[in-house]
């Protein structure tokens, strides 16, 4: 048996499941998981399911094609497709900040992530240390204003060659180029050290405190050509009291920050969102 995710959003209209649930039993394929949302000011129909299919019947760009000319195409669907069995490949982008990318790493070798990891990718080399004790190839590309075409290019090249499907910002304290956002467009994840929208600069943490905050956050997004206003994949708080330092603060933040940047590159690995404009619909 081969598992296979399906993706859809189109208008809304009537009899849409039937269509497509009446579809996969045609085709001899059983439905173990169906979600759909119906965004009601946008007049939009959005579904994933998951179903598994006789492999010797189906490969995956056969059902594709059926799919498309048989469904997609009548009703006027955007869809994607994926097979369960094929791991996403993640590429990381760090630079100094090693909280984030322990825990990713930590929850990769336990098996709590469903994807692989061929590369990690810095603008610094401080973290090679780490890419080398989990056995990951690491690339030091320099960046700055004045070699940013070159790594840019660099980047997408190597990107390429390791054939990677999404990037994963762990604290990567530049910005992305747009030649980069668009071959990843919704594809490239960031971890934001605020509840977004809040207190930007370098140093969110003095700002909160210093104006006396009851909560924090952290907000995980895709990546976007306007600064931190992507598409929020998943967001989180923390209570704060007046007792707190800064340092407690701190402390709290990055707990935040590696909780929701996991469960952001989960729920994206195990294709559970879709993005519409610029929100982005979350299934369980």
């Amino acid at each position: 048996m081969q598992k296979i995710t399906i993706l859809i959003h189109c208008k809304d209209q009537k009899s849409i499941i039937a269509s497509v649930t009446n579809y996969i039993a045609s085709i001899d394929g059983n439905i173990i998981y169906l979600d759909q949302h119906v965004d009601a000011i946008e007049n939009v129909f959005f579904m994933r399911l998951e179903c598994e299919f006789n492999k010797q019947k189906w490969d995956l760009e056969a059902m594709k094609n059926d799919f498309k000319t048989h469904l997609a195409d009548p009703l006027n669907m955007t869809w994607d497709m994926y097979q369960q069995e094929n791991k996403p490949k993640m590429a990381l982008f760090v630079s100094k900040y090693d909280h984030c990318l322990y825990d990713i790493l930590g929850r990769y070798c336990a098996g709590e992530l469903e994807l692989e990891i061929p590369l990690i990718i810095s603008n610094h080399e401080d973290l090679k240390p780490v890419a080398e004790r989990f056995n990951i190839p690491f690339f030091h590309i320099p960046f700055t204003k004045e070699n940013k075409e070159t790594g840019e290019l660099e980047h997408l090249d190597i990107l390429k060659k390791f054939e990677v499907n999404f990037i994963v910002l762990a604290r990567y304290m530049q910005i992305i180029t747009p030649k980069v956002i668009e071959q990843y467009k919704n594809k490239i994840i960031n971890i934001h050290h605020s509840f977004l929208p809040a207190f930007p600069g370098a140093k969110p943490y003095h700002s909160a405190f210093e104006r006396g905050v009851k909560i924090i956050g952290a907000t995980s997004h895709y990546v976007t050509e306007g600064l931190d206003e992507g598409p929020i994949i998943e967001q989180d708080i923390s209570r704060v009291a007046h007792n707190h330092s800064i340092e407690d603060f701190i402390m709290k933040g990055r707990d935040l920050e590696r909780m929701v940047l996991a469960r952001a590159i989960k729920l994206h690995s195990e294709r559970k969102i879709m993005v519409y404009n610029n929100k982005t619909v979350v299934f369980s």
